[in-house]
């Protein structure tokens, strides 16, 4: 627990020692965090921060600050602390079950919605391995005529999409379940498969951001040895569920665009198209099912 020995005068005072000490610690950004995990403790909005520099700051939220601060110090990242992120301008709950969800992410949801165009029929969206539900909640919030399942190996993931349905108020058009990939999805029944998959190299895991290698599940993160083990089963796997014509969306790694356009080429998709994140960097592959591709 926070030693309250050298409780600071002012609120003010409080954050400067916090982004000392995240300062101190090595941590990127430091006054920006300080002030979010100042904002929690304190409550409020960054103007409510403002006006309350000069007050006394409570001793209790003080002492959670420090803890905290802790906790941020050690590299645990402020999404994880606080048990949210925010994603498509949206708030997900966030817990050790599953991803923490990037920008890079929302690079999925504008393909969607730039290759639906203006379409808004009662379209059909499948998320495989939905971790917070972010994918597949963000398309249903820009979608209001669709409905979608997300499915994760994972029971604790799947818990975790469903409160956050519910948060949005979208439960009604949405449903999770655990299961292994599309198993348990009917053949030619989806109009649209979007997924985030495990992509990271095994060897190279430890070898990231401390904030990702210890703090997202590995099961979220080891794409075996090349990184693409996911998508030998997902892409087949999307041709199988997709009726003729319809949309699969995958977020890739870096250099892996190539790989899996190939095996979306071989599963019989057509239309590819490759996209950019923010950094530049080919972040997505999609493409549609060929219209009477073959069952096997």
């Amino acid at each position: 627990m926070a030693d309250l020995a050298g409780l600071p005068a002012t609120v003010g005072d409080a954050l400067s020692v916090v982004r000392a000490r995240l300062a101190a610690a090595g941590v990127p950004d430091a006054a920006v965090d300080a002030r979010v995990l100042a904002q929690s403790a304190f409550g409020g909005d960054r103007a409510l921060l403002l006006t309350r520099r000069t007050t006394a700051p409570p001793p209790d939220a003080w002492a959670d600050l420090l803890a905290m601060s802790d906790r941020r110090a050690r590299g645990e990242p402020v999404s994880r602390i606080l048990g949210l992120r925010e994603f498509w301008s949206l708030p997900f709950r966030i817990t050790r079950d599953t991803l923490d969800p990037r920008p890079d992410t929302e690079t999925v949801i504008s393909v969607v919605l730039d290759r639906l165009g203006a379409r808004q029929d009662p379209l059909t969206l499948v998320d495989l391995g939905t971790g917070t539900g972010c994918i597949l909640l963000a398309l249903l919030s820009e979608l209001p005529e669709a409905r979608g399942i997300g499915i994760d190996r994972s029971a604790g993931a799947a818990s975790v999409a469903r409160d956050n349905a519910r948060a949005l108020g979208l439960s009604g058009r949405s449903r999770f379940m655990v299961g292994d990939w599309v198993t348990a999805v009917s053949a030619d029944s989806v109009d649209i498969v979007v997924s985030n998959p495990p992509y990271i190299p095994s060897g190279t895991i430890d070898g990231l951001q401390r904030e990702v290698a210890r703090y997202d599940p590995r099961a979220a993160l080891d794409g075996g040895t090349d990184g693409l083990r996911a998508y030998r089963d997902l892409v087949p796997g999307a041709a199988k569920v997709l009726r003729p014509g319809g949309l699969a969306v995958f977020e890739v790694g870096a250099d892996q665009a190539d790989p899996v356009e190939r095996l979306m080429k071989g599963a019989g998709f057509n239309n590819l198209q490759k996209r950019l994140d923010f950094s530049g960097i080919p972040r997505c592959v999609s493409g549609q099912k060929t219209v009477g591709l073959p069952e096997d």
